[in-house]
């Protein structure tokens, strides 16, 4: 029972990865947008691009040590 627990508790900690997927492809898909209206604005926005991605992919690395607390931590 207590396993089974374990199990339940890192599946439904494993939903912050999902987010993180979708909060990268929002923000990779809004600049691309921004990025075709206005093509010479869009090098001095990459940094910004590759800061929002790597805020968003921070829930997804967080979800996924829960999880692995969650399995392994006694």
């Amino acid at each position: 029972m207590e396993q089974m627990g374990q199990y339940l508790g890192a599946g439904l900690a494993c939903i912050g990865m999902a987010g993180a997927a979708i909060g990268v492809g929002n923000v990779a898909g809004n600049y691309l947008s921004g990025a075709l209206r206005n093509p010479s604005a869009a090098a001095s926005q990459t940094a910004t691009l590759f800061i929002g991605m790597a805020f968003a992919e921070a829930l997804g690395i967080f979800s996924f040590l829960v999880a692995l607390l969650l399995l392994f931590a006694v």
